[in-house]
């Protein structure tokens, strides 16, 4: 069986490309607005500093989500292009990680 690639549009350059290559931001029903995980209205971005800047300039996210995406995400974004690595593997785990872990009892006080 030929397995082929599942394609997204990036919401700023409008460019099909597989979307294992993207950032996927998702309007949870529960969380709010987050990043690659969780299910609701999602909206695809490109890993580049241009697609960023015109998503956050023309208010792509804002209008693809329908709804308002808080300025800690378009941070959190640009953290990731300042980063090293291309894959975004990593990133993504320590956001899951901090997520699923409950917060210590020194946190709560």
């Amino acid at each position: 069986m030929n397995q082929h690639p599942i394609l997204r549009r990036c919401i700023a350059c409008r460019k099909l490309v597989d979307r294992k290559q993207l950032w996927r931001v998702v309007r949870d029903f529960k969380d709010g607005v987050v990043l690659d995980i969780g299910m609701g209205r999602s909206a695809y971005l490109c890993q580049s500093q241009s697609c960023l800047k015109e998503a956050h300039r023309h208010k792509r996210l804002q209008k693809s989500l329908r709804c308002q995406v808080p300025v800690s995400i378009v941070e959190i974004l640009q953290k990731r292009l300042s980063q090293p690595n291309d894959s975004g593997v990593e990133a993504r785990l320590q956001m899951a990680q901090s997520i699923l872990e409950p917060p210590s009892p020194n946190q709560l006080d």
